[in-house]
């Protein structure tokens, strides 16, 4: 398989999976996702902003959740976000330790 149809792929499957949490799950809470998987929304959009820096192109924080979620995060966390119960916080704690790195 040549670069170009290699890149075309990855970046088909990557659109599906963003269809995936956006539209056809959005009830899956993203603490959920991190606790189970080590990863949520947030990184993805977190992992987009860091692709566009490698590009040299400047995006800010929000300004990639925003193209990731298809609107401001905070309307997305509004219309689909729950609370978290403690056990679901202290999970999130120690997976975001491992997948991510400490808290400032």
């Amino acid at each position: 398989m040549d670069d170009q149809t290699r890149i075309e792929l990855e970046a088909a499957a990557f659109r599906r999976l963003r269809r995936h949490l956006m539209e056809d799950r959005p009830d899956v809470q993203n603490i959920d996702l991190m606790n189970l998987a080590g990863f949520c929304r947030n990184c993805l959009s977190r992992w987009y902003q860091e692709a566009a820096a490698e590009r040299d192109i400047e995006m800010g924080k929000e300004e990639a959740r925003e193209v990731f979620y298809g609107m401001p995060y905070d309307q997305w966390k509004a219309q689909n976000q729950t609370g978290a119960s403690d056990a679901q916080k202290a999970a999130f704690e120690t997976s975001f330790a491992e997948n991510v790195g400490k808290r400032d």
